[in-house]
């Protein structure tokens, strides 16, 4: 399977869990990584399957490296009914009410345009015990596996 591996990242820890999805999935299936901010999102291949790490920022906000995919979005509105994707949320819940707002609010832009989300948006929490790829991982091979099983 062609996976794009894509992140949104304020301080870089996206990117490192990117980074970390796109090891462990690499040696089965065909993956790139990239950030947001150098894609366009009328360009997205409906080809691949799409996997999203995406912080939050602010109050609630995507992170800067998202903004302008956010920006193109909104502003373009393309169509993406082509499109498959799996988001994972970075967050810290001692901003309960905003927390992991950027990946949720990425998600809902892209279904807004018609984009499919496949499985549950997953959020890792930085105040956990946990590190992020520990959940990561398995959401993501699960997902990845049931996938598989449809076809």
């Amino acid at each position: 399977m062609k996976i794009a591996v894509l992140y949104g990242t304020e301080t870089g820890n996206a990117a490192m869990l990117a980074d970390d999805i796109k090891s462990a999935l690499d040696g089965d299936h065909d993956v790139a990584c990239a950030d947001l901010a150098a894609i366009d999102p009328a360009g997205l291949d409906g080809q691949d399957f799409h996997v999203i790490v995406c912080s939050t920022y602010g109050d609630g906000d995507v992170p800067a490296s998202a903004k302008p995919f956010m920006t193109k979005l909104e502003a373009l509105a393309p169509k993406l009914s082509h499109v498959r994707f799996a988001i994972f949320g970075l967050g810290d819940s001692e901003y309960a009410e905003t927390f992991a707002h950027g990946s949720m609010k990425l998600a809902e832009a892209l279904v807004a345009r018609e984009a499919v989300q496949v499985g549950t948006r997953l959020t890792h929490n930085a105040t956990a015990d946990e590190l992020p790829e520990d959940i990561a991982l398995p959401w993501i091979r699960a997902i990845l596996a049931d996938l598989e099983d449809a076809v």
